[in-house]
């Protein structure tokens, strides 16, 4: 039973659990050299395929930052805040399984929680987002936590 007074609304509290549609990526070596190469990162794991066959790896695989350019869908509206200021709380990944040339990745996003706080400005509400990244063969390969405060 929500509680009273509480300015969450029950359309947004609802959303708690509710899973996007899934978009799945076809992964292509070229495109893992080319975000490697726009943020600067000269790692050869990423776009030498001999360097990256001699390693660990076994081949060229994705950087760690590479998740950001495969984006879920979208949470239904009532998932959303009634603020309209915003602020990104911060994220905290796990890493499974490094994404390699010709996967599959699919991601999924879902409203994990939402918490009611009293800050310096008034009420906001603290809303987490799970993100999952799953290969292929089924191997959930990254999850993402992300925090944001709305007020």
């Amino acid at each position: 039973m929500p509680e009273e007074n509480t300015i969450i609304p029950e359309s947004l509290r609802n959303a708690i659990g509710v899973e996007s549609d899934p978009i799945t990526y076809e992964i292509e070596k070229g495109h893992i050299a080319r975000f490697a190469e726009a943020i600067g990162d000269e790692n050869p794991l990423y776009s030498d395929e001999i360097k990256a066959r001699n390693s660990k790896y076994g081949g060229i695989i994705a950087p760690p930052t590479f998740y950001r350019a495969l984006r879920p869908g979208s949470l239904p509206e009532t998932a959303e805040s009634p603020f309209t200021r915003n602020l990104d709380a911060g994220s905290d990944w796990e890493y499974f399984e490094p994404i390699r040339p010709g996967d599959r990745i699919t991601v999924t996003i879902k409203l994990a929680d939402v918490v009611e706080r009293e800050g310096r400005l008034g009420k906001m509400i603290i809303i987490t987002r799970e993100t999952r990244y799953e290969n292929q063969l089924g191997q959930i390969v990254a999850t993402q936590k992300t925090n944001g405060i709305s007020y």
